[in-house]
């Protein structure tokens, strides 16, 4: 059992019933206790019901039961959207992708929780950070990510740390095995808006500052972000299919030899060594001048305000995140850990070899903005990067850069 202690309980229980829509106070739900519903995208990989089994064993009068909600993140996000604004009980426990938390915290539909009740100096320090809005801590982190970059070792002596280097190998590896050199998440969604934030933050910009108040875009860098893949698809060491891809998709090109070098977060390490064997290599995402930074990924914890059994909500969240269940998340998952020290375990290390350029991938990551329009602006960078890619006219970066920064500005100065 983690039933915390009746003093920090008192405490969590008079946070956890305050939500409101400007992210302040008022009681939506009941801090009860009971069966609880815990509503997530779909498990493909079947770890989680054996985690929940473990807590039904042990907590029968407060079973959980898992809601899976569809694979693709925009979905997740619009039936939970839906379920939340008609105050509906049905779910508890929230998996939400962690750049949801300022939205669902602002909306009240989450609660704020108390932070001495986790042990989140023992996380790694950016997935953190996801998990705060406006100082108050409104999810628990659950599992991490960072993009990175996939390789035949095989076709490569020594993987690309600069993009011109990354170029020069794909264009000899296309040219010689005619097959791709280098594809990413390139279709108009959220993976298209992650994939040009890293090519910014890897040449040296960002798109909005860290608390989402002001576009901090440097149009020359946009514009030299979004040159990068047109770049590459001129010169064909980009397949245009790719344009088509996301992250299903690239892992497929990849690990069925149609690629050299692809984009993608870590649970495509499993499939592409099940597939390549010795083959696969595994490296931090190259950028303009050095290594690259990726997009902070990953999912948090975080409890409806309109739950009828928060309190057993907050103690299964407390289960969920512990480290021997963050063990298993990776062990039997093959998700990262938000747990620093797991990075750092031998045994865990021969098994899974790309944890330590995973951790310097996370470390060096930036979370996505935090802003509760972040959709319209996902939407916009997005949309606006995808016409670019798909009608590489002369000066098309420059223009594209230009006019995505305006439409951002529009939509922070009406939030």
């Amino acid at each position: 059992m983690l039933r915390p202690l009746p003093l920090l309980l008192a405490v969590l229980l008079a946070a956890g019933c305050a939500a409101t829509g400007d992210a302040g106070g008022g009681e939506k739900g009941t801090s009860g206790t009971g069966p609880i519903t815990f509503a997530t995208g779909r498990d493909t990989t079947a770890y989680l019901q054996p985690l929940l089994d473990r807590w039904n064993q042990a907590h029968p009068a407060e079973k959980v039961t898992l809601l899976e909600l569809p694979e693709a993140a925009d979905e997740q996000r619009a039936q939970m959207a839906a379920n939340l604004q008609a105050q509906s009980s049905r779910y508890d426990v929230l998996g939400l992708d962690v750049f949801w938390t300022a939205e669902f915290a602002e909306n009240g539909w989450i609660i704020p929780l108390e932070r001495g009740l986790f042990p989140l100096d023992r996380f790694l320090p950016p997935v953190v950070e996801t998990a705060i809005y406006k100082d108050k801590l409104w999810a628990v982190p659950f599992t991490s990510n960072a993009g990175l970059l996939y390789y035949r070792k095989d076709l490569v002596k020594k993987p690309p740390r600069t993009w011109a280097e990354l170029r020069d190998q794909a264009r000899q590896i296309t040219k010689k095995h005619n097959i791709g050199g280098y594809a990413g998440q390139f279709l108009a969604y959220e993976g298209l808006t992650v994939n040009f934030s890293e090519a910014v933050q890897s040449a040296g910009g960002e798109i909005v500052n860290r608390d989402g108040t002001e576009v901090t875009l440097d149009p020359a860098k946009g514009a030299t972000a979004i040159e990068f893949l047109l770049q590459g698809l001129r010169e064909g060491w980009i397949p245009r299919e790719s344009l088509s891809y996301k992250e299903e998709e690239s892992r497929l090109a990849f690990q069925e030899g149609r690629l050299a070098f692809a984009r993608n977060w870590p649970h495509a390490y499993g499939p592409a060594r099940a597939k390549l064997g010795d083959k696969l290599g595994v490296t931090r995402l190259p950028g303009l001048n050095g290594p690259g930074s990726s997009t902070l990924g990953g999912a948090n914890l975080a409890v409806s305000a309109f739950s009828k059994h928060q309190q057993t909500a907050q103690e299964f969240i407390r289960y969920f995140t512990s480290l021997e269940n963050e063990r298993r998340v990776l062990t039997e998952g093959s998700f990262p850990p938000v747990w620093a020290e797991l990075y750092d375990d031998p045994a865990l290390i021969k098994r899974f070899p790309y944890l330590p350029v995973l951790k310097e991938s996370i470390l060096a990551a930036r979370p996505r903005p935090v802003s509760a329009n972040y959709n319209q602006l996902s939407l916009v960078i997005a949309s606006s990067v995808a016409e670019a890619l798909s009608n590489p006219s002369p000066g098309a970066a420059d223009d594209v850069a230009a006019s995505m920064k305006s439409e951002l500005e529009e939509i922070i100065r009406t939030q």
